[in-house]
């Protein structure tokens, strides 16, 4: 009987032995597997932030490109915008822009109960001819000073907003358009808004 114990006893420490292992194996598969799967992670995310850096490159250097550069770019975007108005645009929306008429740099005072506020704005106008740019050449004190009251004339609140920079763009054109004979002004596009 003592011979069957002890026989007993060593088949319950194989098994125990048994089971360690399979414990052990199950183990390092967990750890295995875990450690893949934060391998892929990290190349996916190496992979996603190397095409964010190769796009801020791209808009990098498209910004620091040279002005010879830009100016072809531009004849190319007009050459096209000319085959566009010659008929082959097929009832398409145009999405051409005109003639733009740039203005020197604006600093107002705005409206302000708190304190001293001052916009800086610059500021394009496109417009629909060139015959208007001529007009508008000898017009631009008279424009600047019908910008100038327009401008001074706003509040931070108002100015602050998407819509509020789309209503003064708005008054901008209306006011500007009363005073014009040779065409009409389009748009005007802020190439610089900076309110302090």
């Amino acid at each position: 009987m003592a011979e069957k114990e002890k026989g007993h006893q060593e088949e319950e420490a194989i098994e125990g032995g048994e089971k360690k292992k399979s414990g052990n194996m199950l183990l390092i598969i967990i750890i295995a597997v875990l450690f893949l799967i934060i391998i892929i992670g990290g190349i996916i995310a190496f992979m996603m932030m190397g095409s964010h850096e190769e796009a801020g490159a791209a808009t990098t250097k498209e910004a620091s490109a040279h002005p010879d550069e830009k100016a072809a770019e531009g004849e190319a975007a007009a050459a096209e915008g000319e085959h566009a108005k010659s008929g082959d645009s097929h009832g398409e929306a145009s999405t051409e822009i005109g003639i733009m008429f740039p203005l020197e740099l604006f600093t107002v005072n705005l409206l302000s109960e708190s304190g001293r506020r001052y916009l800086k704005v610059e500021m394009n106008l496109e417009l629909e001819g060139e015959e208007l740019a001529i007009e508008l050449e000898k017009k631009k004190p008279v424009l600047r000073d019908i910008i100038i009251r327009i401008l001074s004339s706003k509040s931070l609140e108002e100015i602050s907003t998407v819509k509020g920079k789309e209503t003064l763009k708005e008054q901008i054109v209306s006011e500007l358009n009363k005073r014009t004979k040779d065409g009409k002004i389009k748009n005007v596009y802020f190439v610089d808004f900076v309110v302090q």
